[in-house]
């Protein structure tokens, strides 16, 4: 992770941790291809390059397979096919995005991390408003030189795939032992 990323996410860490300040919400935002998308601060982990990604039989279409990260085995989501987006091969300057859900922590496949931005949540707009066909999306963050949509990671799986994903991380789990 670039120098300037890892200083700003220890600097509004920092800063979220502090009772009071947090008039703004603080976002982590990335790019795929020529779009920017963004997470909450609070649910990004950290950033590396990318890696090896371990094939996982039988999960859900959405995920690429599993990386082993400190020695927890991890699902690695494929935000391209989930956006729509042209597939492509992951590329060594590639990176991940490590991040937590209500229910695990992930590994998100992007291009490159932006930075750190902080932005009235206030000026978020839902993206009910816009189409009820973006489940995966929380909002979108109009900014001066563009959009910026927010991801809502507890969507990125249905129920359905969530259980296909479980399955899928044990069976493969029996199968390392």
């Amino acid at each position: 992770m670039p120098a300037t990323v890892r200083a700003s996410l220890a600097l509004f860490r920092a800063a979220a941790a502090w009772p009071g300040i947090d008039a703004v919400a603080h976002w982590v935002v990335f790019c795929l291809d020529d779009g920017r998308y963004a997470l909450p601060l609070s649910n990004t982990v950290r950033i590396v390059r990318a890696a090896e990604i371990t094939p996982l039989p039988a999960a859900p279409p959405n995920v690429l397979g599993a990386l082993n990260v400190a020695g927890n085995v991890l699902p690695v989501f494929n935000l391209r096919r989930r956006f729509g987006l042209p597939e492509r091969a992951l590329a060594p300057a590639d990176h991940l995005l490590i991040a937590r859900t209500g229910d695990r922590t992930v590994v998100l496949t992007i291009d490159v991390a932006l930075g750190v931005i902080d932005h009235p949540e206030a000026e978020m707009v839902d993206a009910a408003r816009i189409t009820s066909d973006l489940a995966h999306i929380r909002g979108v963050l109009p900014l001066q030189d563009g959009l910026v949509l927010i991801h809502d990671l507890e969507q990125f799986l249905s129920c359905a795939e969530s259980r296909q994903l479980e399955d899928a991380m044990d069976a493969e789990a029996r199968r390392a032992s």
